[in-house]
């Protein structure tokens, strides 16, 4: 092959189509192989590409950093991009994806995005994992609740029912499913959702234990602990999703990765503002909202920017949106510059008239 050929590869959980195309004669070649690091291998190694295209998803990390073993330039399409869409189609198969990879990349029209190191992807895969204990184990305390209303106990409420004094008095009330009566099948229900909580509350320990550990020898992550209401995981999870700092050119990039920022809608005279685009890390995304709620209570600057964007109380959840945004579009500067938390000086008060 010479340098005018695109490798362009749909891949797949468990099947990959790849488009040989030449950018001279537009002639396109498909194959299709097995998903594997071998398989993959070999293609590469058997067109010898000038570069190669895939789309962003789960096995876009490890055909990275095999194309950059191999000394092969790699492009990571963005198929959340307008380019990318499919409008008005009347057929979508892994060799369309394949193709429309190969001719956007020889019209220099592909959107892509960044692939980060492999140590940075698996630090945000157990942040994710973290997330989704914490998920189980909310549900696991649902469930407890649930069974003790519906035979007409107090539901446990607060902290403190939580803890292992609390966790004794509700499994009082438990039995081990084999030993239940058929009327007093609810106290095993009761004992299997106790045995949930502890397994899920147990393997949060365990994960937020290295998490803690890889935040501690990052001074990046030190740096955001500086930040009056923010806490160990949503710094964690800022550090590790802005990676670089300056790959954003502004705040409003940041915001948009963020996905905190309104969608758009503007034809003509007409202009509107929607809901929140959602686009990016829905983890980062849901971390910082939690903190911009926590961050009412200890850092006075967030409260001023609440109060100001709430107008009382009738837009509470957009303004903590606005919040968590600016949160993040200050963390960003912080790592940027390498600067600690600086509280924005109070306003001076207003003068007397004498």
């Amino acid at each position: 092959m010479t340098g005018t050929t695109i490798l362009a590869i749909d891949l797949g959980k468990y099947k990959c189509v790849s488009c040989t195309y030449d950018r001279v004669t537009a002639a396109a070649e498909f194959r299709t192989i097995t998903t594997s690091r071998a398989e993959v291998e070999r293609l590469i190694r058997g067109t010898s590409p000038s570069v190669v295209v895939i789309e962003a998803c789960t096995l876009a990390g490890w055909v990275s950093d095999l194309c950059g073993e191999l000394g092969v330039p790699v492009k990571v399409a963005n198929t959340a991009a307008e380019a990318w869409k499919y409008k008005h189609t009347k057929r979508k198969t892994d060799r369309d994806d394949a193709l429309r990879l190969a001719q956007l990349e020889a019209l220099g029209q592909l959107p892509t995005v960044v692939v980060p190191a492999k140590r940075v992807r698996e630090w945000r895969a157990l942040i994710a994992h973290r997330q989704a204990l914490v998920t189980q184990r909310v549900a696991a305390q649902n469930r407890i609740r649930a069974v003790l209303v519906g035979q007409g106990l107090p539901a446990p409420r607060g902290a403190k029912a939580w803890t292992a004094a609390g966790l004794a008095g509700i499994a009082q009330f438990a039995r081990p499913l084999a030993e239940c009566e058929p009327d007093d099948l609810w106290r095993g229900l009761l004992d299997l959702a106790l045995t949930a909580y502890r397994q899920a509350d147990e393997l949060v320990a365990v994960a937020e234990a290295k998490l803690d550990t890889i935040g501690k020898a990052d001074a990046r992550v030190r740096l955001l602990d500086t930040v009056p209401g923010l806490g160990p995981r949503t710094a964690e999870a800022v550090v590790a999703h802005l990676d670089d700092p300056t790959r954003f050119r502004n705040g409003r990039q940041v915001g948009a990765y963020g996905g905190l920022v309104p969608r758009q809608f503007q034809s003509g005279e007409d202009d509107r503002r929607g809901r929140i685009t959602k686009r990016g890390p829905a983890v980062l995304r849901k971390l910082l909202v939690q903190c911009a709620w926590c961050m009412l209570r200890y850092n006075r600057w967030a409260r001023a920017v609440f109060d100001r964007l709430s107008r009382g109380k009738a837009r509470r959840k957009q303004a903590v949106v606005a919040l968590a945004r600016r949160v993040l579009v200050r963390c960003w500067a912080m790592l940027r510059d390498n600067q600690p938390w600086r509280a924005d000086p109070d306003p001076a008060p207003a003068a007397t008239a004498a």
